[in-house]
């Protein structure tokens, strides 16, 4: 093997040609996994291998590898602007010939009214192009396993319809079915009668025709699969209006740099993530979030690559591009979940690298059974080739990769990232769930939530006066007083001779008067007294955790202001959604008690853990799962990480941080909590999917090789049903496209 400039353990994807079954894929997986340090798992419904490899192997050696297994590797090519290629037409092409050939072979073959003189020899004149030209895939990938010593689903197919074509060749040539006059009838069982005055043309050709026509809707389900991942690689902006020097100029979105300004106009993309430096707009985040409603943004506000801005003229300040986009980590999660394998997918694997063997063994011991047991040999021949051709286990292969397709890309459209299919069989055995406080169950923002006035004063006038001494403050707490204000009363007066002491109030003049706001002690060195109303007022609000600001002015005490952390409008929706699918909610926070059970109260849960610290948080999840509960945690903060890495399922808020998503299992775009409910649902039902899947590929399998051995299939019948079985699974599958949030 060579060696790699690199020393870093690696990891590369391969798109792999040439695969035609699970058998294949499971065939590369096992010769690449017998390299030295390599661990590799294919995917036969993406049609690619994620490889890890140490620095003693390269790409060209694992890229040889596969080649030497009979398949083709490559890495994976860059974007391409061109036009989209049907890779399904050359299959479609071939289906359509080969039914057009076979209709009338199967027509004459089951009714005998149709069997004139010599009808054998048109049936041979039809037959020979489709089991030649349209079964040719399946021979020449037979014929490439047989030559590197394996033998995938291929050679059942293969094998079956060769078999049943030379046999015909011989019974019209050196047989009796060629005479004049020749008529036989069709049977769905086994029948006695003389092995040379039978042909069984119509078994090869409508064989290889319900084949061809399960491997096309087979390929453009799988087509129809990976649709949500590419729609959500084609969100983004092809192009791009840069500023540069004080002009405008027209480049494509690769050539952006971090610290770019670009110009955004209305109904326009927004090239890349970014900060708003200059205009206000409303942008759409539907294509990223789900979310329907726009969102107003302002100087400041980050924006996201490939949303729409839907108001007025925007200019941002890039700040990621390329593979660093929130678009490009979306895709990249989703891509990674789908070249994942759960753990009810490794068994499929295992038996489908099994079965192929035990098949061609299976049909030998019916062949030889029946002939033993005093059978002819036209009824030997034709028990062998249904067991041939009814047990191609492609259904096993595709069970779990079509659902994970759908399921991670229906996820997608939904403002939900599953990280890897393991994470499904989590959703399915969490029974706990643990909160975060600020910024999961509430907006993460102050806001003004009271205002109790003292006599002879309006709420009106106490909102015109400190709403604008605080508008001149950067504070949480004083923007929270300034922004309810001007919703509650419109515009505020212009504040003058603006004052800040930190920590405690702030001071200013308004229309002539000094106006102040802040603390109780803050008043007090300003000789202000406060009557026991207001005082009663602020030790209730503190004792639920909240803020109490004092507002005064020509030495008086007007009024107390209410300002906390509020719930968002949907949290309690979204914890009742999340007891109703059997999970226990707890609220973990490290505020203060009162300000904990507040919030608790009204989201709807009564389990709450309070005054935490943040290196406490993972201690109170592994109390948690002491106690034997299994536990999923949803936060969105740094300090949330570590809890969300040690819980059973971690569920990171999309608005929160980096390393919070980094850490997370699943990650919820956009911030609202019933994301959660919607994520937990989908995961469960695309695990439910993927083991339907599973058992009816199982049972089609267990159940239709004892009747097959013992000649109760015709061999076309069986091919019929093999064809129909890896169909169901698909559009099982797809029916995943159809999964709603719950609102």
């Amino acid at each position: 093997m060579s060696t790699s400039a690199d020393t870093a353990p690696r990891t590369v994807e391969l798109v792999i040609g040439g695969m035609t079954c699970a058998s294949c894929a499971a065939r590369v997986e096992r010769k690449l996994n017998k390299v030295g340090g390599v661990t590799a798992s294919v995917n036969y419904a993406t049609e690619k291998a994620h490889v890890e490899f140490p620095d003693t192997v390269s790409v060209d050696d694992l890229v040889g590898v596969v080649e030497a297994t009979g398949y083709t590797a490559q890495k994976p090519e860059p974007e391409k602007p061109a036009e989209e290629v049907d890779e399904t037409r050359p299959l479609r092409e071939r289906l359509i010939y080969s039914a057009v050939l076979t209709v009338p072979v199967i027509l004459l073959s089951m009714i005998p009214a149709l069997q004139f003189d010599n009808w054998q020899w048109l049936s041979l004149t039809l037959a020979a192009p489709v089991v030649v030209w349209g079964a040719w895939p399946f021979h020449r990938a037979a014929w490439t396993n047989l030559r590197h010593g394996a033998a995938t689903m291929d050679t059942l197919i293969s094998l079956g319809v060769a078999a049943a074509t030379l046999w015909s060749l011989y019974a019209l040539f050196f047989g009796m079915a060629g005479m004049t006059g020749m008529r036989h009838g069709f049977e769905f069982t086994v029948t006695p009668g003389s092995g040379t005055s039978n042909i069984y043309l119509e078994v090869a050709a409508g064989v290889t025709t319900f084949i061809l026509a399960g491997r096309y809707f087979e390929a453009r389900s799988k087509r129809r699969s990976g649709a949500a991942l590419r729609a959500l690689l084609e969100l983004g902006s092809k192009d791009v209006t840069v500023l540069r020097d004080g002009k405008e100029s027209r480049v494509p979105v690769g050539d952006l740099r971090v610290g770019d300004r670009f110009v955004v106009r209305p109904g326009e993309k927004i090239a890349t993530d970014g900060v708003v430096a200059e205009g206000g707009s409303a942008v759409d985040l539907s294509m990223i979030t789900g979310e329907s409603v726009p969102v107003e943004v302002a100087v400041g506000d980050g924006v996201t690559g490939a949303t729409v801005n839907v108001g007025g003229r925007l200019v941002v300040k890039a700040t990621r591009v390329g593979d660093d986009t929130r678009l490009a980590q979306m895709a990249r999660l989703v891509e990674q979940a789908q070249n994942g394998k759960a753990a009810v997918q490794r068994l499929a694997d295992r038996v489908s690298a099994v079965f192929v063997p035990i098949v061609l063994v299976l049909a030998l011991i019916t062949l030889a059974g029946w002939l033993a047991s005093g059978g002819d040999a036209s009824e030997a021949f034709t028990a062998a080739v249904a067991v041939l051709i009814i047990a191609c286990p492609c259904a096993l292969g595709l069970a779990t990769p079509t659902a994970l397709l759908v399921g991670t890309g229906r996820g997608a459209q939904l403002g939900i990232l599953i990280k890897g299919p393991e994470v499904l069989e989590s959703t399915r055995r969490v029974d706990t769930v643990v909160l975060d406080k600020t910024g999961t169950v509430t907006t993460g923002r102050m806001s003004l939530l009271e205002v109790h006035v003292a006599s002879g004063t309006t709420e009106a006038e106490v909102l015109r006066f400190a709403g604008a001494v605080e508008h001149s403050s950067e504070h949480p707490i004083a923007k929270a007083i300034a922004d309810g204000a001007r919703e509650r009363i419109g515009e505020l007066p212009a504040a003058e001779e603006f004052r800040n002491s930190e920590g405690l109030g702030v001071t200013a003049v308004v229309e002539g008067r000094a106006v102040i706001a802040g603390r109780a002690a803050f008043l007090a060195d300003w000789s202000v007294t406060i009557d026991e109303n207001l005082a009663q007022a602020k030790a209730a609000a503190e004792a639920r955790g909240a803020t109490a600001v004092f507002v005064a002015w020509d030495g008086v005490a007007r009024a107390v202001l209410v300002v906390a952390d509020t719930i968002k409008p949907t949290s309690a929706e979204a914890v009742a959604g999340l007891r109703a699918l059997g999970l226990r909610p707890v609220l973990l926070t490290g505020d203060n008690a009162g300000a904990a059970r507040t919030i608790a109260d009204a989201a709807g849960i009564t389990e709450v853990v309070a005054e935490v610290l943040p290196e406490e948080k993972v201690a109170v999840v592994k109390r948690l799962q002491a106690e034997g509960r299994v536990v999923a945690m949803i936060g969105d903060g740094v300090n949330d990480a570590a809890a969300l890495a040690q819980a059973d399922l971690g569920l990171s808020m999309g608005t929160g941080t980096d390393a919070a998503i980094e850490a997370g299992d699943l990650t919820l775009v956009r911030g609202d909590l019933r994301a959660a409910v919607d994520a937990i649902r989908l995961s469960r039902r695309t695990l439910g999917t993927i083991k339907g899947n599973l058992f009816w590929a199982f049972a089609y399998n267990v159940a239709a090789l004892p009747l097959a051995a013992f000649g109760l299939l015709n061999p076309m019948i069986a091919g019929a049903a093999m064809a129909f079985s890896s169909v169901f699974v698909v559009s099982n599958s797809l029916r995943l496209r159809g999964f709603r949030a719950a609102r």
